[in-house]
C-alpha cells in the first residue's frame, strides 16, 4: 500500500502539468494563434516530468537508508 501511495506522489507533478495544459486548452486561455505556445507546452511538461523525477528520487533515496 505504501509503494502505491509513493508511486501516486511521484506521478502527481506530471499529471498536474498535463491537466494544466488541458485546462488552458479547454478554457480557451491558449488559442492556436498564441505565440510560442508549443515552446511553453514543452516547458510545462518538462517541469512536470522533472519534478516527478525529483519526487521519485527523494522517495527512493529515503528507502535505501538503513
Amino acid at each position: 500500500m505504501r509503494s502505491l501511495i509513493e508511486a501516486l506522489l511521484s506521478f502527481a507533478p506530471w499529471v498536474i502539468s498535463m491537466y494544466l495544459l488541458y485546462w488552458l486548452e479547454i478554457s480557451a486561455t491558449w488559442t492556436a494563434e498564441t505565440a510560442h505556445r508549443d515552446k511553453y507546452s514543452v516547458l510545462v511538461l518538462v517541469i512536470g516530468m522533472g519534478l516527478s523525477f525529483l519526487v521519485y528520487s527523494m522517495l527512493n533515496k529515503r528507502k535505501q537508508k538503513p
